[in-house]
């Protein structure tokens, strides 16, 4: 007897160390170069180092958006959303792991049941009653308990696959963060770019209109045709339409800051900007930190492990589950002898259950877990090769914008220069007034596409910032939501 008690004791701590997970490795990827090849010398930097963790924005220094981003950690409907599903993923893991301790249950109760004789008493082998009148009284309480141990590894499998999918919902909600940040940050230097050509066309109605009536005083002393005139007005006319389409373009960006910020676009307002544009200097990452800072690749690799935990909880299938089971019992005709010891039985049991036949639906279910967890891995390998995508088009973007806005600049500078020279000219009688509208129409363009290009700077920046993942310090991961 002593001798099977103990092979049985060894089979079942055999048993206990049994694991059916794979062991997980994280997915190889493609070769993570030494450098990127639209910037080959950027390197690890540390700027802006006076900035708190994470908050990229304040690069721009601009205390209107720093207190709107601020708005979307607290109101952002999307994020509130991201963080409740992270708060389940994270009560499903405390249950899962719940369901290495034992359940423990108990019930009462009580009886009153009528009898066919005032002087009658009776007693069962489970229940003792005493007589009351017409009445049998009697009491009880059950403490039972159940517990499966873990001999196949599922339910530290399930535990492993919980914590990995909260690890997911934790990066989901970075990514969230990121995204909605980096939205606002965009629709918001589009507005005030809209807010700068809008200033550009005041004054460039203000000159049109000086024009026009130097052109009606011309046309009035006989010296300038009617078409100038004409020609004039459709120059004023345009532009103040051109304007008056910079409104609506501003109206939409405002009513789309006030949902990203959580506010009602019919009360929510910005006031026009005060202080000029700023470019902010973007911190500087290796390649391979890429795949650590970016949280959808962070979310698409903890995927990868809860589907390889997945493959384990499907294999325990195959072997049978063991329940161990325990009860106290306890009965009396009196409530206060309901715990005496003599009122008292106890149980121990246990029990297991085995698929003996079911057609294959088990192996279906493993090759099913063994598709999914090679489809994680796609999704996974997919993810990084678009955050290189995407580093790489911001940086290239980067790159040439600063080429184009010196061009533009140059460009803005000359054509300022050719329409004070063709008013002259115009005004001096050498060329006609159809000379100057053509000149005027180069020039504002040029004025407003030297503003869009300061935009499409800003706007580069922000992609960059979210293409590198937001942060430029690990640190900014464990102060995030």
């Amino acid at each position: 007897m002593i001798a099977r008690r103990s092979i049985l004791l060894s089979c079942t701590a055999l048993l206990a160390g049994c694991d059916l997970v794979p062991e997980y490795l994280r997915p190889t990827t493609a070769a993570v170069p030494a450098t990127f090849k639209e910037e080959p010398g950027w390197r690890v930097a540390a700027p802006a180092d006076d900035i708190a963790r994470g908050e990229w924005w304040r690069l721009f220094e601009d205390p209107i958006l720093d207190d709107l981003q601020q708005r979307v950690i607290v109101s952002n409907q999307t994020l509130a959303a991201a963080k409740a599903a992270y708060d389940q993923a994270r009560a499903l893991v405390r249950e899962q792991r719940a369901a290495y301790l034992p359940t423990v249950s108990l019930s009462a109760g009580g009886s009153m049941t009528e009898n066919p004789s005032t002087t009658s008493t009776s007693r069962t082998t489970t229940t003792t009653t005493r007589s009351s009148g017409p009445y049998t009284v009697s009491y009880n309480a059950t403490l039972g308990a159940t517990w499966e141990p873990d001999l196949w590894g599922r339910i530290g499998a399930t535990a492993s696959q919980a914590g990995a999918l909260a690890e997911a919902s934790r990066a989901d909600l970075l990514a969230a963060t990121l995204s909605a940040q980096g939205e606002l940050a965009l629709n918001y230097v589009q507005l005030r770019g809209l807010e700068a050509q809008k200033a550009i066309y005041a004054d460039t109605i203000a000159a049109y209109e000086r024009a026009l009536t130097i052109v009606q005083n011309r046309y009035n002393a006989g010296t300038a045709q009617r078409s100038d005139v004409l020609q004039a007005e459709t120059a004023l006319y345009n532009a103040r339409a051109n304007a008056s389409d910079l409104d609506r373009q501003r109206a939409q960006l405002e009513h789309a800051i006030a949902v990203l910020a959580g506010e009602n676009p019919s009360t929510f307002s910005l006031h026009p900007a005060v202080s000029e544009p700023v470019l902010p200097a973007i911190p500087s990452i290796l390649p391979g930190e890429l795949l650590q800072r970016r949280p959808d690749v962070a979310a698409a690799e903890r995927r990868v492990a809860a589907a390889n935990a997945n493959i384990g909880i499907q294999r325990a299938a195959y072997f049978p589950v063991i329940d161990l089971t325990g009860d106290i019992t306890s009965s009396a005709q009196r409530f206060g002898r309901l715990f005496e010891a003599a009122s008292t039985l106890w149980s121990l049991g246990a029990s297991g259950a085995v698929t003996l036949l079911d057609f294959g639906a088990t192996a279906a279910r493993v090759e099913q877990a063994r598709a999914a967890y090679a489809q994680t891995v796609a999704n996974y390998r997919g993810a990084v090769l678009v955050a290189f995508q995407q580093t790489e088009d911001q940086l290239a973007a980067i790159r040439v914008l600063a080429n184009v806005a010196e061009f533009r600049v140059a460009a803005a500078r000359a054509a300022n220069q050719a329409e004070a020279i063709a008013r002259n000219q115009y005004l001096a009688g050498q060329i006609g007034y159809a000379d100057v509208i053509v000149v005027q129409t180069t020039a504002l363009s040029a004025r407003l596409a030297e503003a869009q290009s300061i935009t499409d700077r800003q706007s580069a920046a922000v992609s960059l910032i979210q293409a590198i993942g937001g942060h430029w310090r690990d640190e900014a991961l464990q102060t995030a939501p």
